[in-house]
């Protein structure tokens, strides 16, 4: 690909920061119209997990096939195709005339989204070519991130109060169609001199893993944990998971290099994006039928309580960025682990008469700890990686994100769904008590990992591991 000048570079990145936010957006401005769909569609707590879910899940499933894909056949035409299909699934989204449909509709946008940010990251590594540069773009997208899911909630109390639940998925079309437009005028086509080749049966392992252990999750309230269901999926997880270890491993060019994880920092950070990411998807999830169903607020009122995580989320995602890019991920990592431990603490008491600056301080804290969290994120997973493999273990990274989301809804809604007795709304409080503990817990993994992956020992295992990866890029991994 021709070097392009730098108000193209930029230009390219935004475009590709336009299909991130409405990807991330649309991970978490459907938590707040949750009460408001359940109430339409007559959806019970399993059906609105699987409106999260089934988004998440399909993403996860599908980010490495999809970068794989663009590699091949051309990385702008695979980004424009999962712009229009992501489009067309928010429209589909917003007529669903049942809970089914919905949630098919959002399986329809999760094949779309998994098109966006692994391409969109596979550009955005071959636009910008010097390191300094490179590191910077980075840190924007993983600002970009922490941004549009922290605008969600707040986006969409707003949205489902004025006009309707549908109308959180309209707000991703015209959104959609611009950034279709400026990638054909603006975005240069490129492919990988030597794509990967397709794994199927890697590609089908990873879908039965994540969607039988999300789906014996969700479903067990309602089955029952040793039900023949339950276990019948943990054993299918467990044979796919073992499967995809045997296969993989054996294969040339496997689906996930498993080599990927002797670097301590990649490994660390696919880890901490599951912590980090089930605790945004457990936080949100309790918190929307916490201040509608118990509380009984508005959507509006409840996305208005969120604004101090929103506020704070924008302001420290672009400070992330850059303390990733002069100091490395280490502090943004611990400040995260401490202020997302600290906010799942302060809720861990949650009663129906918990005051507001308690509630107010939580989210405050949260949107600072999840603020912090994204750039260190991605730049910990390619960090010390050949440019080569930049791209793929972002991927990686991607994966983790949804993964982490998806297990959070379903480890921390089924476990609270599971003590509730009686109406949703009676016991839910102090149902939830477990849930927050589990947050506390991701938080204080984010915290330990990101003290654990950055230091001089984790940086040799990064450096040992590129070297084996590839020999001929020893000398110009991507900078940390």
């Amino acid at each position: 690909m021709p070097e392009l000048s730098a108000r193209r570079r930029f230009l390219v990145l935004a475009i590709c920061c336009m299909s991130l936010f409405i990807v991330g957006l649309d991970n978490t401005i459907v938590n707040v119209a949750l009460p408001s769909i359940q109430r339409d569609l007559h959806a019970s707590v399993s059906g609105l997990q699987w409106i999260i879910d089934a988004y998440t899940l399909v993403l996860a499933s599908l980010l490495m096939l999809s970068g794989s894909t663009g590699d091949r056949i051309g990385r702008r035409r695979t980004f424009q195709f999962g712009l229009l299909l992501f489009t067309l699934g928010s429209l589909l989204c917003s007529l669903a005339p049942g809970l089914g449909w919905l949630i098919a509709a959002r399986m329809i946008q999760a094949v779309g989204g998994s098109m966006l940010n692994p391409v969109a990251m596979s550009i955005i590594t071959n636009t910008f070519t010097d390191p300094r540069e490179r590191a910077r773009a980075i840190g924007v997208w993983g600002g970009t991130v922490g941004v549009s899911m922290a605008l969600g909630p707040l986006l969409g109390g707003l949205l489902v109060g004025s006009i309707g639940w549908p109308s959180i998925f309209w707000i991703n079309i015209p959104v959609g169609i611009a950034a279709l437009l400026l990638a054909g005028r603006f975005v240069p086509e490129s492919r990988a001199a030597r794509p990967r080749r397709i794994d199927p049966v890697g590609q089908l392992l990873v879908i039965t893993l994540l969607a039988s252990v999300t789906y014996g999750i969700i479903e067990a309230p309602a089955a029952g944990w040793t039900s023949a269901q339950t276990l019948l999926c943990f054993a299918a997880a467990v044979g796919a998971l073992a499967g995809l270890v045997g296969y993989e491993t054996r294969r040339r060019e496997p689906l996930i290099d498993l080599r990927f994880f002797r670097s301590v920092p990649f490994a660390g950070a696919t880890v901490i994006a599951v912590c980090g990411f089930a605790a945004l998807a457990g936080f949100l999830f309790l918190n929307t039928l916490y201040l509608q169903n118990v509380l009984h607020y508005s959507a509006l009122h409840a996305g208005l309580y969120t604004l101090p995580m929103a506020v704070m989320t924008v302001v420290f995602s672009p400070l992330s960025g850059r303390l990733v890019g002069t100091r490395g991920p280490r502090l943004p990592l611990i400040v995260a682990g401490i202020a997302m431990s600290l906010s799942g603490l302060m809720l861990t008491g949650l009663s129906l008469t918990t005051p507001v600056w308690q509630l107010l301080t939580a989210y405050l804290l949260f949107g600072i700890g999840f603020g912090m969290l994204n750039a260190p994120i991605t730049n910990t997973a390619v960090s010390g990686m050949p440019r080569s493999q930049a791209g793929v273990a972002a991927a990686v990274a991607s994966t983790s994100r949804q993964v982490g989301q998806s297990l959070g809804v379903a480890v921390i809604g089924s476990v609270v769904t599971s003590s509730v007795h009686g109406p949703l709304g009676a016991g839910f409080a102090e149902a939830s008590h477990i849930g927050w503990w589990i947050a506390v817990g991701c938080g204080l993994a984010v915290l330990l990992l990101g003290i654990l992956t950055t230091g001089a020992w984790a940086k040799g295992t990064a450096a040992r591991t590129a070297a084996r990866l590839a020999p001929e890029d020893v000398r110009t991994p991507v900078p940390a």
